[in-house]
């Protein structure tokens, strides 16, 4: 099928899951509007697609962990390209360490980012989406979020808002032409862990940790597919079921036994 002219607004698209789900929906003919903090990261990404694929990408440096900023950011995605097919919402960040000592500040604008402007830019999209009775919404959610996290007690409580939205979301929007995925990947190669403090964690020390192009190909394909929800990787795929069937209090600590310093 081609995807010719189509446009995908993809946030948090600068690198790892997101700049790779760039390169996944340009590859198949999607024209792209690409969102992320840094606009010369941006401008980077946009010239590698075109001079990759002969796509068009438009640029919106914006950080969307303020309030706010998600309708500002729908606002300049009309003006630039009008509604786009599908909506990526990628961007999100983790904070490492035990709740009582991290930071309350970053702690509020990771809830913006990873639950407010994700679920805000959600309803904008639908507006339009609905009225044409065709679209796609991809959100990037984590194994993260089958289970609590002690040590990321925050993030693993907004994968699981974001997984929990998503699932609703996509049985209320069964027969409208609109479909809703959650992709979540387990750890994977990339900037997130760094920028979390978490590069001593056990669970990051793992040598089989996921590679960020092959979690982005497998969640376009679900995505294409129609799945409510994407689980890359076998082992990824064995562990969220083994945690369905494991005392809730037995999965926390084991959880905390794993991110815990190596």
């Amino acid at each position: 099928m081609s995807h010719d002219g189509q446009v995908a607004l993809v946030t948090g698209a600068s690198g790892g899951i997101g700049y790779e789900l760039a390169r996944v929906f340009s590859s198949e003919g999607y024209d792209l509007v690409l969102t992320a903090r840094s606009e010369s990261r941006l401008s980077g990404v946009a010239d590698e697609l075109q001079r990759l694929n002969g796509t068009t990408s438009t640029i919106i440096p914006a950080d969307l962990s303020g309030p706010g900023a998600a309708d500002e950011l729908w606002a300049r995605v009309m003006k630039a390209s009008g509604a786009p097919a599908v909506l990526v919402n990628n961007a999100g960040f983790a904070l490492f360490g035990s709740f009582a000592t991290t930071d309350i500040q970053t702690e509020l604008n990771m809830m913006q980012l990873n639950m407010v402007a994700l679920t805000h830019l959600t309803k904008c999209f639908l507006s339009e989406a609905l009225a044409r009775r065709s679209g796609k919404i991809l959100n990037v959610a984590s194994t993260a979020a089958f289970q609590p996290g002690p040590l990321m007690a925050v993030y693993y409580a907004t994968k699981a808002y974001v997984l929990s939205f998503s699932e609703a979301l996509s049985e209320e929007l069964s027969g409208t032409g609109v479909t809703v995925t959650a992709l979540c990947p387990g750890p994977t190669a990339s900037g997130f862990q760094r920028r979390a403090a978490m590069e001593d964690s056990r669970l990051v020390k793992d040598k089989k940790i996921a590679d960020a192009a092959e979690v982005a190909r497998t969640g376009y394909d679900g995505l294409m597919r129609g799945s409510t929800v994407v689980i890359p990787g076998f082992r990824n795929r064995a562990f969220v079921q083994a945690i369905r069937f494991t005392p809730r209090r037995v999965a926390t600590r084991a959880v905390k036994l794993l991110q815990d310093r190596a």
